[in-house]
């Protein structure tokens, strides 16, 4: 089974760098455009349904650390 996950983000090189060291042997994470995706293959259905959700929990903290670290550095601290 396969199913590959895409998801559009702010900084889809730098998310895509934080997943991968996460990755299983049986998932592959690329940047597209303006996106990441990764493509997760097992061979049963509950091997995928639990591989998906601890990528899209990961995928998910990503992408808030990049966006609040993105913003601290871009306030303005006078």
């Amino acid at each position: 089974m396969r199913a590959t996950i895409r998801t559009s983000v702010p900084d889809p090189e730098t998310v895509a760098r934080a997943v991968r060291p996460d990755n299983t042997d049986e998932m592959t994470t690329r940047v597209e455009e303006d996106a990441v995706a990764t493509t997760i293959e097992r061979e049963t259905a509950s091997g995928l349904l639990t591989t998906a959700d601890d990528y899209v929990v990961n995928l998910t903290v990503a992408t808030e650390l990049i966006e609040r670290t993105t913003d601290l550095q871009h306030t303005d601290h006078e």
